[in-house]
């Protein structure tokens, strides 16, 4: 099995600039990462291209048929996944399986294309691994997207190494009270291509967007999405700053309404024990608007999992997402009720050899405890060794 080397590359070029706030924007670091990813995925088939993902696969991947797993319908190399807001427009859909993911979710994406909100608008947290963004669903909406992962020639689903989820927002110019036609407009078009779609309602930087994790709105959006002729395994994605009592209803509305998993936990308003904090634009994180992800998040994210365990009887698929930034943490999701994980702020701070480590760290957690294959480990609730 292939160790991963911390002095790696990765961490010899941005390692500096990852470690402090002030330096390169993190958005501006973010967009020339995407399109080094979406030239190579255009022209992964070229022989120069192929020949270094193929060597980053050897590093990356782990081939272990211990980690897989069939989840909604949809066969999972492994349990660890990209999750949505990196790759918002699809440019790398062709590329994630050669950095180890069992799957990546692309978007969020929306009927219109639109900016999102005004610059600057993505922090870095550096000594808390944490970041914090205002993004505003900026994408070049769906009919873009669909061009976009054509131009890529992906297989159809149920053929590809890498499971391909759709993450959906509202755009910011529909009305709330027209938020399940924006919706199915998008899932209308893109259906075709996804192993999955998630209905995103828990991004805390689009106006009123939360609303509609209400039990009426939900109700009615999820409803006119499964009309769909050509739904996929539809996934809703939950904020973690509800109550107990917002989750277990969201759970009952997902269960009686046919949702085939939960997402959970989008980024949060809670500033935790960090408000004081100065960032890059001089003003503590209590002044700031956005949503807070990475470390912090770590203990909100594994008590929702376990609420949310409790609350769908452990008879519905859930992906635990926030604060994953090693394979212990992804273990105790996994134990905790969660049949994926996905990673995105651990990611960028730890580097793209969090994938294998967390890969390796389940495998080895897995003989410690006897375990044939991961689905033994869900919600098993067995500590760390």
């Amino acid at each position: 099995m292939p160790t991963t080397k911390k002095n790696d590359l990765y961490n010899i070029l941005l390692g500096q600039l990852l470690s402090q706030d002030e330096g390169i924007d993190a958005e501006i670091l973010t967009n020339s990462a995407l399109n080094a990813i979406k030239f190579a995925s255009l022209n992964r088939n070229f022989p120069l291209i192929s020949n270094i993902l193929l060597k980053a696969s050897s590093d990356f991947q782990r081939n272990n048929s211990s980690l897989n797993q069939i989840v909604f319908g949809s066969h999972f190399k492994n349990p660890v996944g990209l999750a949505a807001g990196f790759d918002k427009n699809g440019v790398g859909a062709g590329l994630w399986n050669y950095f180890g993911f069992g799957f990546a979710e692309l978007g969020t994406i929306t009927w219109h294309a639109q900016e999102g909100n005004p610059k600057p608008r993505l922090f870095r947290i550096a000594k808390e691994k944490a970041a914090l963004n205002r993004m505003g669903f900026n994408n070049q909406g769906a009919e873009n997207f669909l061009k976009t992962i054509e131009k890529q020639k992906i297989l159809a689903p149920g053929n590809r190494p890498c499971v391909l989820g759709i993450n959906l927002g509202k755009s910011k110019i529909t009305p709330l009270d027209e938020a399940h036609k924006d919706y199915s407009l998008s899932l209308k078009l893109l259906a075709p291509l996804s192993d999955y779609a998630v209905i995103n309602v828990s991004s805390p930087n689009t106006p009123g967007l939360r609303s509609l994790q209400g039990t009426k709105q939900i109700k009615k959006l999820i409803r006119t999405l499964k009309d769909l002729s050509n739904c996929p395994p539809l996934l809703v994605k939950i904020a973690p700053d509800l109550s107990n009592e917002a989750i277990d209803e969201i759970a009952r509305v997902a269960m009686e309404n046919g949702i085939d998993g939960i997402i959970a936990i989008n980024t949060s308003l809670d500033r935790f024990d960090l408000k004081n904090l100065k960032i890059k634009t001089g003003n503590t994180l209590g002044q700031e608007n956005g949503g807070l992800s990475g470390l912090p998040l770590q203990k909100r994210g594994l008590e929702v999992i376990r609420r949310l365990r409790r609350s769908t009887e452990n008879d519905l698929p859930l992906i635990g997402v926030g604060g994953i930034h090693s394979a212990r943490a992804a273990w105790e999701r996994i134990t905790a009720g969660a049949s994926l994980v996905q990673i995105y702020t651990g990611w960028i701070f730890e580097g793209p050899n969090l994938v294998p480590d967390i890969l390796d760290g389940l495998i080895q957690q897995m003989e410690k405890h006897g375990f044939r294959n991961i689905k033994e480990a869900i919600g098993s609730e067995e500590p760390w060794k």
